[in-house]
Protein backbone atom coordinates (compact mmCIF):
# COMPACT_ATOMS: atom_id res chain seq x y z
CA UNK A 1 0.00 0.00 0.00
CA UNK A 2 3.01 2.41 1.00
CA UNK A 3 4.96 1.75 -2.37
CA UNK A 4 0.83 2.74 -4.21
CA UNK A 5 0.37 5.82 -2.17
CA UNK A 6 4.07 6.83 -3.05
CA UNK A 7 3.14 6.20 -6.96
CA UNK A 8 0.54 8.10 -6.40
CA UNK A 9 2.23 11.11 -5.14
CA UNK A 10 4.60 11.47 -7.17
CA UNK A 11 2.32 11.16 -10.51
CA UNK A 12 0.77 14.10 -8.95
CA UNK A 13 4.12 15.69 -8.26
CA UNK A 14 4.93 14.98 -11.62
CA UNK A 15 1.35 16.37 -12.94
CA UNK A 16 2.34 19.83 -10.96
CA UNK A 17 6.04 19.84 -12.02
CA UNK A 18 4.85 19.46 -15.99
CA UNK A 19 2.26 22.68 -15.56
CA UNK A 20 5.45 24.06 -13.91
CA UNK A 21 7.91 23.45 -16.49
CA UNK A 22 4.56 24.82 -19.14
CA UNK A 23 3.96 27.73 -17.00
CA UNK A 24 8.17 28.70 -17.09
CA UNK A 25 8.37 28.71 -21.20
CA UNK A 26 6.59 31.83 -20.82
CA UNK A 27 8.38 33.65 -18.42
CA UNK A 28 11.51 34.70 -17.32
CA UNK A 29 11.02 33.69 -14.05
CA UNK A 30 13.28 31.72 -12.07
CA UNK A 31 11.85 28.22 -10.55
CA UNK A 32 11.34 29.77 -6.85
CA UNK A 33 9.32 32.77 -8.45
CA UNK A 34 7.45 30.16 -10.21
CA UNK A 35 6.45 28.29 -7.53
CA UNK A 36 5.57 31.48 -5.31
CA UNK A 37 3.01 31.89 -7.99
CA UNK A 38 1.30 28.69 -8.63
CA UNK A 39 0.74 28.70 -4.45
CA UNK A 40 -0.30 32.16 -4.40
CA UNK A 41 -2.39 32.29 -8.16
CA UNK A 42 -4.17 28.55 -7.53
CA UNK A 43 -2.67 27.30 -4.05
CA UNK A 44 -0.43 24.75 -5.68
CA UNK A 45 1.25 21.89 -4.05
CA UNK A 46 4.51 21.76 -4.80
CA UNK A 47 6.49 18.88 -3.47
CA UNK A 48 10.41 17.53 -3.34
CA UNK A 49 9.34 15.85 -6.74
CA UNK A 50 8.19 18.22 -8.09
CA UNK A 51 10.81 20.38 -7.25
CA UNK A 52 13.76 18.03 -8.26
CA UNK A 53 11.52 17.79 -11.76
CA UNK A 54 11.02 21.38 -12.34
CA UNK A 55 14.64 22.39 -11.08
CA UNK A 56 16.04 19.42 -12.95
CA UNK A 57 14.96 20.35 -16.50
CA UNK A 58 16.04 23.83 -16.33
CA UNK A 59 19.22 23.11 -14.76
CA UNK A 60 20.23 20.88 -17.38
CA UNK A 61 17.68 22.13 -19.91
CA UNK A 62 20.82 22.43 -22.58
CA UNK A 63 21.48 18.29 -22.22
CA UNK A 64 18.06 17.63 -22.39
CA UNK A 65 17.61 18.89 -25.09
CA UNK A 66 20.63 18.19 -27.05
CA UNK A 67 19.35 14.43 -26.33
CA UNK A 68 15.94 15.11 -27.71
CA UNK A 69 16.83 16.60 -30.80
CA UNK A 70 19.10 13.58 -31.66
CA UNK A 71 16.30 11.52 -31.18
CA UNK A 72 13.51 13.38 -33.51
CA UNK A 73 14.14 11.61 -36.35
CA UNK A 74 13.24 14.14 -39.38
CA UNK A 75 11.56 16.28 -36.65
CA UNK A 76 12.50 19.51 -35.45
CA UNK A 77 12.09 21.22 -31.66
CA UNK A 78 9.89 24.00 -32.86
CA UNK A 79 7.66 21.49 -34.63
CA UNK A 80 6.87 19.48 -31.62
CA UNK A 81 4.18 21.12 -29.71
CA UNK A 82 4.91 22.93 -26.37
CA UNK A 83 3.07 20.32 -24.48
CA UNK A 84 4.92 17.53 -25.77
CA UNK A 85 7.57 19.25 -25.50
CA UNK A 86 7.27 20.17 -21.89
CA UNK A 87 6.63 16.36 -21.06
CA UNK A 88 9.64 14.92 -23.20
CA UNK A 89 11.98 17.41 -20.90
CA UNK A 90 11.04 15.93 -17.56
CA UNK A 91 10.70 12.23 -19.30
CA UNK A 92 14.63 12.75 -20.28
CA UNK A 93 15.17 14.41 -17.60
CA UNK A 94 14.41 11.82 -15.38
CA UNK A 95 15.65 8.89 -17.59
CA UNK A 96 18.99 11.16 -17.16
CA UNK A 97 19.41 11.97 -13.99
CA UNK A 98 16.64 9.92 -11.35
CA UNK A 99 17.97 7.26 -10.40
CA UNK A 100 15.50 5.83 -8.20
CA UNK A 101 12.58 6.06 -10.93
CA UNK A 102 12.90 3.08 -13.33
CA UNK A 103 12.79 4.74 -17.43
CA UNK A 104 9.82 2.25 -18.18
CA UNK A 105 7.84 4.38 -15.31
CA UNK A 106 9.59 7.48 -16.45
CA UNK A 107 7.90 7.32 -19.90
CA UNK A 108 4.82 5.42 -19.32
CA UNK A 109 3.92 8.61 -17.17
CA UNK A 110 4.60 10.63 -19.40
CA UNK A 111 2.55 9.49 -22.42
CA UNK A 112 -0.02 9.00 -19.86
CA UNK A 113 -0.18 12.87 -19.01
CA UNK A 114 0.36 13.45 -22.54
CA UNK A 115 -3.38 11.66 -23.03
CA UNK A 116 -4.18 14.05 -20.39
CA UNK A 117 -3.05 17.00 -21.94
CA UNK A 118 -2.99 16.57 -26.02
CA UNK A 119 -3.77 13.81 -28.06
CA UNK A 120 -2.92 9.81 -28.64
CA UNK A 121 -1.32 10.38 -31.87
CA UNK A 122 0.94 13.06 -29.50
CA UNK A 123 1.33 10.17 -27.24
CA UNK A 124 2.48 7.88 -30.27
CA UNK A 125 4.76 10.69 -30.85
CA UNK A 126 6.02 11.43 -27.75
CA UNK A 127 6.63 7.12 -26.13
CA UNK A 128 8.87 6.65 -29.68
CA UNK A 129 11.07 9.81 -29.05
CA UNK A 130 11.17 8.32 -25.71
CA UNK A 131 12.14 5.00 -26.23
CA UNK A 132 15.18 6.62 -28.63
CA UNK A 133 16.38 8.76 -25.55
CA UNK A 134 16.34 5.59 -23.37
CA UNK A 135 18.11 4.07 -25.63
CA UNK A 136 20.72 6.77 -26.17
CA UNK A 137 20.91 7.74 -22.53
CA UNK A 138 21.61 4.21 -21.59
CA UNK A 139 24.17 3.86 -24.44
CA UNK A 140 26.01 6.91 -23.23
CA UNK A 141 26.41 5.33 -19.32
CA UNK A 142 23.06 7.43 -17.86
CA UNK A 143 21.24 5.30 -15.47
Amino acid sequence: MENNKKLTNRRQEREEAFTLVFERMFKDDDSEEVFDSAVEARDASIGEFTKLLTNGVYDNLEAIDELIEKNLKGWSKSRISRVVLTLMRIATFEIMFVEDVPTSVSINESVELCKKYATEKDASFLNGVLGGVARSAKNNGEK
